[in-house]
C-alpha cells in the first residue's frame, strides 16, 4: 500500500538526535522523528526516594515523566497542573520501567535520577520517541557523572530502542504516524535492547485479532527498526 508520506512499509521516519537543547539539564535531547519532537532531560537530584531508605535499598532510584504542551497536538490539550491523566500516567511508567531494565541502580550512588519527556508536536510515536530520546540523554548523563568522579562506573548495561508497527489493509508498517496509527487494523509500541532482547511489546487488535504469523512479522519491522533507531542513537553520542 502507499503510505501517507510516502515511505517504504519497511522504513522509519526520518530521526535525529540534538544534544544538549536545555542549558541547565544534566542531559538533554531534542529527539525528532518525523513530524514528532520531544524533549528529553535528567536531571540529578542527591537523595532518594523514603520506600528505599525505610528498605534500605542500597543504590539510587530513576523515575520518569511525560508531558505533552497544550498545543503538541492538532487540538489545544489542557494543561494537567501538576496531575498527569491515565495516558500520561501509563507513558511514563513504561519510560521509567524501559530505562531501568539496562540501568544497575547500584551503581548510581544516593541519588535520583529525573528522566522528563515534554511532547512539542505530535505525530504518533510520542512514547516510542521518549524512550529513543531518554536513551539518548540518559547515556549522556551518566558519562558525564562519570567524568565527574560522581559515579565510579557507567551503570547502562546496554542501549535500548522503541518504536510502533502495525497492520494497515493487511500489510505491516513500520513506525507509524498518526494518520496511520489512528486507523490501524492493529498498533504495536516495541522496546527491545541493543542484543535484541524485549522489554516491552503492547499491541491491540482495533477489530479482527491478528495471527501468529502477522505477530512475527511486526515484530521482525520492529527489529529491523530499533536497530537502525540505535545506530542513530550511538552516531549522535559520538
Amino acid at each position: 500500500m502507499s503510505r501517507c508520506d510516502g515511505r517504504t512499509p519497511d522504513q522509519i521516519r526520518p530521526t535525529s538526535f540534538e544534544l544538549d537543547f536545555q542549558v541547565n539539564a544534566l542531559a538533554s535531547v531534542l529527539v525528532t522523528c518525523g513530524k514528532t519532537r520531544v524533549i528529553c532531560s535528567v536531571s540529578d537530584v542527591k537523595h532518594v526516594p523514603r520506600w528505599m531508605k525505610e528498605q534500605k535499598v542500597p543504590g539510587g532510584w530513576m523515575t520518569s515523566e511525560y508531558r505533552m504542551l497544550p498545543a503538541a497536538g492538532d487540538r489545544r490539550k489542557s494543561r494537567d497542573n501538576g496531575r498527569p491523566d491515565g495516558r500520561a500516567t501509563e507513558i511514563q511508567r513504561l519510560i521509567g520501567r524501559s530505562l531501568r531494565a539496562v540501568v544497575d541502580l547500584s551503581k548510581v550512588g544516593q541519588r535520583t535520577l529525573y528522566v522528563d519527556c515534554d511532547v512539542l508536536d505530535a505525530d504518533g510515536g510520542t512514547r516510542c520517541a521518549s524512550i529513543n530520546g531518554a536513551s539518548v540523554a540518559l547515556q549522556l548523563a551518566m558519562k558525564r557523572l562519570f567524568a565527574a568522579g560522581d559515579i565510579s562506573s557507567l551503570p547502562i548495561n546496554e542501549p535500548l530502542g522503541a518504536v510502533s508497527v502495525g497492520l494497515c489493509g493487511g500489510e505491516g508498517l513500520l513506525d507509524l504516524c498518526y494518520e496511520e496509527d489512528s486507523g490501524a487494523d492493529v498498533d504495536m509500541n516495541i522496546v527491545m535492547t541493543g542484543s535484541g532482547k524485549f522489554i516491552e511489546v503492547q499491541g491491540t487488535a482495533e477489530a479482527d485479532p491478528f495471527s501468529r504469523q502477522e505477530l512475527d512479522q511486526m515484530l521482525a519491522l520492529a527489529r529491523t527498526g530499533i536497530e537502525e533507531i540505535l545506530v542513530l542513537q550511538k552516531e549522535a553520542l559520538q
